[in-house]
């Protein structure tokens, strides 16, 4: 009887390591729950590098509406790259939607998710599907590896002058206190 319940015991935990190695949800899950309890979170740094020239970065909504990052200056840009089938993507994106929701309405503050797979279709239903309010965009033209070297998910933040404020490769928790505090004193800032 022992030996039944211990194989028991080893067959459950294989079980469950297969399905967080497998299924993105359950990765997704096991990788917000770290996020709760302190861990992912971006490191905030104040700009150094002077402002770079974003003219000519395109970006495609789903209504077929172009921005051109160049044109957003004088504005916070958080700049999101993700995929639908990326678990940590998926992990962070209740705390990127809160913080959206925080700042949707600052007219200093823009957000773009930009799908890395360019599939608006499928990113959209997937925003839908889980009640995300998130600006779905993809990319139309070369991205400078300076801005996304392919990593996902992949967070940059500009200031109002176009300086690089924040990068950050991996999941993280954008609901966090100090990002909500970094946004506003950059949306507040000259």
């Amino acid at each position: 009887m022992a030996f039944i319940k211990k194989n028991l015991i080893n067959a459950l935990f294989i079980a469950l390591l297969l399905a967080i190695i497998l299924v993105p949800d359950a990765k997704a899950f096991l990788i917000e729950g770290l996020m709760e309890i302190g861990f992912y979170k971006p490191k905030i740094e104040a700009p150094t590098a002077p402002g770079m020239s974003l003219s000519g970065i395109l970006f495609k909504d789903a209504k077929g509406n172009v921005v051109d990052l160049g044109d957003l200056k004088g504005k916070v840009i958080f700049l999101n790259f993700w995929a639908t089938w990326c678990p940590p993507c998926r992990a962070e994106m209740p705390s990127v939607n809160k913080l959206y929701k925080q700042f949707k309405d600052d007219k200093n503050v823009v957000f773009i998710f930009a799908d890395a797979d360019g599939d608006l279709g499928k990113s959209t239903r997937f925003m839908a599907d889980r009640k995300y309010e998130l600006p779905v965009y993809k990319v139309e033209s070369d991205v400078p590896e300076r801005i996304f070297a392919g990593s996902l998910p992949t967070t940059i933040v500009f200031d109002k002058q176009g300086r690089l404020s924040l990068q950050h490769e991996g999941a993280a928790d954008y609901a966090d206190k100090k990002i909500v505090d970094f946004l506003n004193k950059l949306s507040r800032s000259n």
